[in-house]
């Protein structure tokens, strides 16, 4: 069996004829892998979701009653047969349950990365090497200009800036499943033990986190009064809340803000000058230009198949090393997270 005959791209999605099922489908199907709980890879309306227990949670929290999928957990490493297709799922270190999909059938392995990240996490397992003879990369920064800096030194240049102006809150725009639970996992890390304030957005994602065991606490509503009625004094706080909350009316309760916002795409200055960004912090949940060419080199596979971004700069880096490379150009996938 040809790579194509097992696994191609429809208006649906990507689309495993002899198990008959989908990757991350962009409609709704009967039989769904989910990569992730990012809603453009996790829709709701499936017939059927296959995904780690945590991406399950996730699309339970975000889609309440509208999730009526039958849900087939899979634990890393776990092998399960559809239709005759071996079917396992490695980790991709994107956010919390983040996976590959590795797909098995006459002696032919392809591998689906979804999103994914090469640097360490402290909220879920760090991605996997898999061999394979098609290796499917998204390439969201596949561009030699973006090059994500240690994670670390960022979330340091928050607290600088932090003690540099203690009269000022610091609202930090981050992405509701992923960014915000990291940006609040490496500030404990950094010995910062007081509360962190969260928008009401975060919360549920927040809960679910920890209940798998990421420990985030104390984290505190932001809201105008405590829960002894209180008006809060937010000066010198942090704030963590939607990239979206920093330009609207709930932001102007803060005394004098400094709108930051934790994101690959705070590499590009006009980015962050577009959104009135103070202080951006480049922090990224996809993989930067090393980290994709680095993993191509170590995976090693007979195809590069090249999707969800940049294809045209990963495929002629590939070519110009021998390598077989070809974009999928599928559509209905977005970079919000980021």
């Amino acid at each position: 069996m040809t790579p194509e005959a097992l696994l191609h791209p429809t208006p649906a999605g990507l689309y495993c004829a002899p198990g008959d099922f989908y990757i991350d489908p962009v409609a709704p199907v009967d039989r769904a892998v989910i990569t992730h709980g990012h809603a453009d890879h996790a829709r709701s309306g499936h017939g059927s979701v296959i995904a780690t227990e945590e991406t399950l949670a996730i699309m339970a929290v975000r889609y309440g009653e509208e999730f009526t999928a039958r849900r087939t957990a899979l634990a890393y490493g776990e092998t399960t047969n559809v239709n005759g297709v071996g079917l396992w799922l490695a980790p991709a270190g994107h956010v919390l349950g983040s996976a590959q999909a590795v797909i098995e059938f006459g002696g032919l392995r392809m591998v689906v990365t979804g999103d994914y990240k090469r640097r360490r996490d402290p909220t879920c397992p760090a991605f996997e090497v898999v061999s394979c003879h098609i290796f499917i990369s998204e390439a969201t920064f596949a561009l030699p200009v973006f090059h994500h800096p240690d994670t670390g030194g960022e979330v340091r240049k928050l607290l600088a800036s932090q003690q540099q102006f203690p009269e000022r809150t610091h609202l930090v725009g981050a992405y509701a499943l992923g960014k915000a639970q990291r940006v609040i996992r490496h500030l404990r890390e950094e010995g910062y033990d007081r509360p962190i304030f969260i928008h009401g957005a975060l919360d549920r994602l927040c809960t679910l986190y920890e209940s798998f065991g990421v420990n985030l606490s104390p984290l505190l509503p932001a809201t105008l009064k405590d829960s002894s009625g209180e008006k809060t004094d937010f000066s010198g706080e942090i704030v963590i809340c939607p990239p979206a909350a920093i330009q609207s009316t709930w932001a102007r309760r803060f005394p004098d803000p400094v709108p930051c916002f934790a994101s690959g795409w705070m590499r590009i200055r006009q980015r962050a000058k577009q959104r009135g960004v103070e202080l951006p912090l480049i922090i990224s949940d996809h993989a930067d230009w090393g980290e994709l060419t680095d993993t191509v080199e170590a995976v090693d596979p007979d195809e590069l198949w090249v999707t969800h971004g940049r294809e045209d700069a990963l495929i002629r880096w590939a070519e110009l090393r021998g390598r077989v490379a070809r974009p999928l150009h599928l559509i209905g996938y977005e970079d919000d997270h980021d």
